[in-house]
């Protein structure tokens, strides 16, 4: 990854063969822009690539994972409405591949709130870490919108079909401590922690032998990558026909109505 352009929304860093991936879009709670889709995406496949990186570890600056997709700057991309969504759902689609092919280990440390697609990538994480004030919010029914980032098939697989559905039909916030009793995140660390403990654990990790670490990951998700690259086709293509119906365009108004009142 040596000369790679510095992306704009994350912040990269190097701790020997770990890679830390920060969201860093505090001023607005790391909501993500179809700038930072691209990046994150373009993160994984060059580190993917990259010998030198062993672990990769997504999480969020200041008091948020992320907030989700940033709605307001989508709206304001140029472009007509057939063009941004087409755009947007390429970009959508191509960065969950990433995840899905990511063949070395993936750690996603939720240090507060995630919501939306940053809620549904960190499940397609090796490895779920998550701060006891946190959440996992997917308020997919309430925008009028529909499962994305492989959870129809994540979410029930996980926790169970009437939890996933609490979520993802009902908007139901999962607290760190349900997302632990149904097996959702691997341990809920308190938030002084992160830095103290769970960060010198982390970098333990990355002296692991790296042949071992995929090895083991491509025995244990053989039966899922196709499952997990259909379930995104499917999502991303209901997702385009999602956007263009009028009661989605009326709750996401009402949503940036909401937003410009706070």
């Amino acid at each position: 990854m040596a000369g790679a352009k510095e992306p704009a929304h994350l912040k990269l860093e190097r701790f020997g063969t770990v890679l830390r991936v920060t969201i860093n879009n505090p001023r607005k709670k790391n909501a993500l822009n179809r700038q930072a889709y691209q990046e994150l995406g373009d993160t994984l496949v060059a580190a993917n690539k990259d010998d030198s990186v062993h672990v990769v570890v997504l999480t969020g600056a200041g008091d948020f994972y992320s907030s989700g997709n940033d709605m307001v700057s989508a709206v304001a991309e140029e472009g007509s409405v057939e063009e941004k969504l087409a755009r947007g759902n390429t970009i959508l689609r191509e960065m969950v591949r990433a995840f899905i092919q990511f063949d070395k280990l993936l750690i996603a440390v939720i240090n507060g709130p995630a919501i939306g697609i940053a809620a549904t990538t960190a499940l397609l994480c090796d490895v779920v870490y998550m701060v006891d004030t946190a959440y996992f919010y997917t308020p997919f029914t309430r925008l009028g919108l529909c499962a994305e980032g492989c959870s129809s098939y994540t979410f029930p697989l996980l926790m169970g079909r009437s939890k996933a559905s609490e979520m993802l039909l009902l908007n139901h916030r999962l607290s760190a401590q349900e997302a632990l009793q149904f097996n959702v995140v691997a341990a809920v660390v308190k938030k002084d922690e992160l830095e103290t403990k769970l960060w010198h654990q982390i970098l333990e990790y990355g002296k692991l032998p790296i042949g071992s670490i995929k090895a083991t990951k491509r025995l244990t998700n053989r039966f899922q990558r196709d499952q997990l690259h259909e379930a995104n086709d499917r999502e991303t293509e209901a997702l385009m026909g999602r956007y263009q119906t009028e009661e989605s365009m009326n709750a996401v108004m009402e949503f940036m109505m909401r937003k410009s009142k706070m």
